[in-house]
């Protein structure tokens, strides 16, 4: 049986390069791409690929709370997360999102085949780089574990510059919400200003320095 494969990376020449390099592969059908983690969340709604890789950094909403939206609106459906990231917080985010795969983007392609089919029937894959301190588990008072979806969403729109009019655009919401769940989100973590929520955001795996 083939395994259909969904790709959400925001750079052009990574999904181009992911899906050539699959569709060269026998067994695996390349059925759909996403630039942004809400259109992949809407895509993989629709298609039900069996296996997603997801960038772990990308603009609009990040792969790690694509990937938890997921997890509980296609459980069915295994993410592999793409990452430049080789450190434990960022594998650990991904795994505690929903991810059942962990690849640097650093990798051979045969590493990224491995995973696909790791992962389609039932296994975990970590790259081999960090392979060795894997899994690890962190304290469950975690700053993201205290947020809600809505939460992340404002938090990484806010951490990549957006003001609040077009976060409410972008999430369907009044500005007046939008200011309201900012201040919030503030009193919560007891942050100060747009600089902490920003370091939060890039420690957590919502966005990146990029």
């Amino acid at each position: 049986m083939r395994i259909t494969v969904f790709i959400a990376d925001d750079h052009t020449l990574v999904r181009e390069g992911l899906r050539s390099l699959l569709a060269a592969h026998a067994g695996i059908d390349i059925v759909g791409t996403a630039a942004n983690g809400r259109e992949a969340v809407r895509e993989v709604q629709r298609l039900r690929p069996n296996v997603v890789l997801m960038d772990i950094s990308m603009p609009v909403l990040g792969g790690i709370e694509a990937t938890r939206q997921l997890a509980e609106r296609c459980p069915a459906t295994k993410v592999v997360m793409l990452s430049m990231h080789a450190t434990i917080e960022h594998c650990h985010q991904a795994v505690r999102a929903g991810a059942v795969g962990y690849v640097l983007k650093d990798s051979a392609a045969d590493e990224v085949v491995a995973a696909i089919q790791a992962v389609h029937v039932g296994r975990r894959f970590v790259s081999p780089k960090i392979g060795e301190r894997f899994p690890v588990r962190f304290d469950s008072d975690s700053p993201i574990e205290s947020l809600s979806r809505r939460d992340r969403e404002i938090l990484q729109l806010v951490a990549e510059g957006h003001r609040s009019a077009k976060i409410a655009s972008v999430i369907s919401n009044s500005r007046k919400s939008v200011d309201t769940y900012r201040s919030r989100l503030m009193q919560k973590l007891g942050m100060r200003g747009l600089c902490d929520m920003v370091k939060l955001a890039i420690r957590i795996g919502l966005t990146s320095v990029e």
